[in-house]
């Protein structure tokens, strides 16, 4: 809607992206969602483009465009699926990025730069039965034995579990809970069937199991006691491309909607002649403008380096509610045809809801916003 004082090379890579979204994703995407799965040539097509990658530094193989890029990039693919979105999210902001922000230059060497090819798919392991909103209460555990860790234990809701060849993984050691890379290949690693969901069909998720899981000590990443801190900033980053992954979606509906509106003929006028829609299509424009604001705005304070923990944790729960408004809005206008699967704004309705659910629930968000108010009293 607006730009926000993109780079050639930023807006180049808006381009790339759109024209890859709008030729080769939309035409599958209600069959991602029909399917539960993401075709595995989408996936290779990704990375052949380095979407995969695009965020992670180019000495890391990566495209070097930092989270703005980032954010760019989920946005368009988000106009298409949110699957796919996910997907994407899970390997690079998260599953990745967690390697990266405490892996050791061995680890980023010998993970960071595959996976940033998309040569391998990444994953981050953190959620367990007891462990969600509490995610310190971890019961995994990683227990040292000669050069080697031991880990056993379950874990749920992991998206690209079942593809995954790298995981991020927290466990607790004897000093609190620490961060591992766990190549899926190795021996007592176990990925339970994709869960059946309501939304994001394509986006994989499942459950995992470690049966003495044997990892090697310098897969340990940062130092031991030191993973809940690694988990909550990488956390903060991918609440962040959440976000821009929401705004896709806006923005989505809203050219939809407009479109419709204009199309659609009752009492002898396009129903854009109403006050009603026109009111609809007003605050949808205005949430996603407010959207666009805040997302690039703490995209920038990030790729500066800053401490955006509050900022992610407003990005997270403003957006994700802004989604749900617009989203509903857009159900609204298309009327009977918005319910109808033939129709991409129901999938979009069904694939909003997680938002406000995962990456941390919204109102964890709220206690995040509210803890940093009061530490500094009030003072933005």
């Amino acid at each position: 809607m607006f730009e926000f004082g993109f780079t050639d090379e930023q807006k180049m890579l808006r381009e790339m992206v759109r024209d890859f979204t709008i030729n080769e994703l939309k035409p599958v995407a209600q069959q991602i969602d029909a399917n539960e799965k993401i075709p595995d040539e989408i996936i290779k097509k990704l990375g052949e483009l380095g979407l995969l990658g695009a965020a992670m530094p180019e000495e890391y193989g990566g495209g070097g465009f930092g989270e703005v890029g980032y954010c760019i990039m989920q946005e368009e693919i988000s106009r298409a699926c949110l699957s796919t979105a996910t997907f994407i999210g899970a390997h690079q902001s998260i599953g990745t990025n967690a390697i990266l922000l405490g892996g050791s230059e061995f680890l980023k060497q010998k993970y960071v730069v595959p996976l940033a090819k998309g040569e391998k798919i990444g994953a981050f392991c953190l959620t367990e039965v007891q462990a969600g909103s509490d995610s310190f209460n971890v019961k995994t555990t990683a227990t040292p034995d000669g050069d080697e860790w031991v880990i056993n234990g379950d874990k749920m809701w992991i998206t690209n579990g079942g593809l995954a060849d790298i995981i991020s993984v927290f466990a607790r050691t004897p000093k609190g809970v620490t961060a591992f890379v766990v190549e899926t290949s190795m021996p007592g690693f176990t990925a339970g069937p994709p869960e059946k969901k309501m939304g994001i069909r394509g986006s994989t998720t499942n459950a995992i199991t470690f049966d003495n899981v044997r990892v090697p000590k310098e897969n340990m990443i940062g130092t031991e006691g030191r993973g809940f801190l690694i988990a909550m900033k990488t956390l903060d980053a991918g609440r962040l491309g959440l976000g821009a992954a929401t705004l896709g979606a806006a923005k989505e509906m809203l050219e939809l909607s407009s479109k419709y509106a204009k199309e659609r003929v009752q009492f002898d006028h396009p129903i854009s002649h109403f006050q009603a829609i026109q009111f609809m299509l007003a605050e949808m424009a205005t949430t996603i403008y407010c959207m666009e604001s805040i997302i690039y705005r703490t995209a920038v304070d990030y790729d500066l380096k800053k401490n955006i923990s509050m900022h992610s944790a407003m990005v997270k729960l403003f957006c994700s509610e802004g989604l749900d408004k617009v989203v509903d809005y857009a159900v609204q206008i298309h009327g009977g045809m918005g319910y109808s699967r033939e129709y991409p704004v129901e999938r979009f309705y069904r694939d909003s809801r997680i938002n406000k659910i995962f990456e941390g629930t919204n109102e964890i968000q709220k206690g995040i916003i509210a803890r940093d108010i009061l530490k500094h009293k009030g003072v933005m």
